[in-house]
């Protein structure tokens, strides 16, 4: 075999290795011979290599985020968002450099794409605050939201929907329902270790018994998880509730850089993400605290779902304890019968 015909033999791999991850078939390139010619497939080779998602990372003296949804293909104008996403520096006070020694990047072509820069995929773009530059006294509106929406995504409803939703948008989009107990331990070893802060008073029993209680696979997290959750991971978590088209902020005064977002029906929360036309780009689940438009969406989200009735009423439904089958009426009459009969185990009539 001729060494050409092995490189071909390679491309060829490497091109349908590629295509097929997406669902693409390479049959509607092929020519008559059966094989694609390596002319054609040369172009889709540099394609695929085109649109493969750039693993890139940004790191300030805040840490280190993953910057989400970029390709070769992706504007520079698309990274400066990111960035600002990521980490709450402003695009006109943003300084990055790339390397060892660091040096400047270039970014003032902002309709050039990233493929023009020199950087690869597993780079870490170091980024410093310029504060000599003037900020912007306008909210920060992402330009990716241009052609994107907001949606939930769907998690199962466990007793552990909060934990789920949670890990979720923190770890930008990983789904990982076998990460409940691992959080619930978490909540459990913070509230064990302050019992100063985290008393009877705070969480309506005493500090054992909370731990004991959050540790159990069949209680549901609230407030006061997402509370702790919220100061854990360093960022704003928002709660969109479909009864009252409202939102409730964790965080909201910490000054935090990243916000992600929930949404909640009385009863279930599920993790809310930024999906991307067209679609192949991952979905974005960690979003700047002054890009107001994700809010702006997240709330249209809710009251499309208020207007539609899809919320529970905590304070009116039905229940029936499962223990005893006595019925009851709304969560407070609920919490009353656990505390009084210490089941706690309901179901909705």
């Amino acid at each position: 075999m001729a060494p050409h015909d092995n490189n071909r033999d390679a491309d060829l791999t490497k091109a349908r290795q590629h295509f097929q991850s997406r669902g693409i078939s390479l049959r509607a390139v092929t020519v008559s011979s059966g094989v694609l010619s390596h002319c054609c497939l040369g172009f889709f080779v540099k394609q695929a290599a085109a649109i493969t998602m750039l693993r890139l990372r940004c790191k300030t003296r805040e840490g280190s985020q993953v910057l989400q949804g970029l390709t070769a293909l992706s504007s520079i104008r698309e990274l400066k968002e990111s960035i600002a996403g990521a980490t709450g520096i402003v695009v006109p006070r943003q300084r990055v450099m790339v390397g060892f020694p660091p040096a400047n990047l270039d970014l003032s072509n902002a309709e050039g794409t990233l493929g023009e820069l020199p950087i690869k995929s597993g780079d870490t773009l170091i980024v410093e605050e310029d504060k000599s530059k003037p900020s912007t006294a306008i909210p920060h509106v992402s330009k990716t939201a241009a052609g994107s929406k907001i949606e939930r995504r769907v998690v199962p409803a466990d007793n552990s929907c909060l934990f789920t939703s949670i890990y979720y948008v923190v770890e930008g989009g990983i789904y990982d329902p076998a990460c409940a107990p691992e959080m619930r331990n978490l909540i459990a070893d913070i509230v064990f270790s302050d019992p100063l802060n985290y008393c009877e008073a705070v969480l309506g029993k005493n500090n054992d018994e909370y731990c004991k209680w959050i540790r159990r696979d069949d209680t549901w997290g609230g407030a006061i998880e997402i509370s702790i959750l919220s100061k854990f991971f360093q960022c704003e978590i928002c709660v969109v509730d479909t009864q009252t088209a409202r939102i409730d902020r964790f965080g909201e005064d910490a000054g935090y850089t990243k916000r992600v977002m929930l949404i909640y029906d009385g009863i279930h929360y599920d993790p809310l993400q930024r999906l991307f036309s067209p679609h192949g780009t991952p979905p974005m689940t960690i979003f700047s605290t002054l890009d107001d438009e994700a809010l702006v969406q997240a709330l249209a989200l809710a009251e499309e779902a208020r207007k539609k009735r899809q919320f529970t009423d905590v304070n009116r439904f039905a229940l029936r304890c499962m223990v005893c089958q006595k019925g009851l009426t709304g969560q407070a009459a609920a919490r009353d019968h656990a505390k009084e009969t210490g089941h706690t185990n309901f179901g909705e009539v």
